[in-house]
C-alpha cells in the first residue's frame, strides 16, 4: 500500500463529523481495506467530537483540521482545534463507572489506538492504528 494522505478543514460541528465519516468510508476502503472499520471510525470520531464539543464548544465559525495517513500496516489520524487544548497529562487510565459521563474519550482513545500522542497544549492529538 502506497502512502497515502487526506487533509480536511470542517467546522466545529457534529453534523460535519457525519458528513465526514461518509467521506472516510470511502477513502479507507480505497487506501487501506486492511483496517478494519468499527476501530479506526470509532477513533476517528472521538478526536473529531472532542475538538468540537471541548475545543471549540461547538461553535460553527471554528474549524478542525483533519489529517489522515495511510501507512504499510497502519493508519494515523491527527485533530487539531484551535482551542486552548487541556491538560492530557492528568487524565488517568483505567474504568471510571458506569454513571460518569466526563474522561471517557481519552479512554476510548487509549483503548482502540495503538499509540496515542498529545501536543504539549493538548489542542492536537494524533493517533496510531496497527493492522
Amino acid at each position: 500500500m502506497a502512502r497515502t494522505e487526506l487533509r480536511v478543514e470542517l467546522p466545529a460541528t457534529l453534523n460535519a463529523i457525519e458528513l465526514f465519516c461518509g467521506q472516510f468510508h470511502l477513502w479507507r476502503a480505497m487506501f487501506c481495506p486492511g483496517v478494519e472499520c468499527f476501530p479506526a471510525e470509532l477513533l476517528l470520531r472521538e478526536a473529531l467530537t472532542n475538538a468540537i464539543v471541548h475545543g471549540c464548544a461547538e461553535d460553527p465559525s471554528e474549524r478542525i483540521t483533519c489529517v489522515l495517513r495511510a501507512k504499510p500496516g497502519r493508519l494515523l489520524i491527527t485533530v487539531r482545534d484551535a482551542g486552548q487544548g487541556f491538560d492530557w497529562r492528568g487524565v488517568g487510565d483505567g474504568f471510571r463507572g458506569v454513571s460518569c459521563t466526563d474522561g471517557r474519550g481519552v479512554e476510548i482513545l487509549r483503548k482502540y489506538a495503538s499509540a496515542v500522542r498529545f501536543n504539549t497544549s493538548g489542542n492536537s492529538v494524533t493517533l496510531i492504528k496497527r493492522f
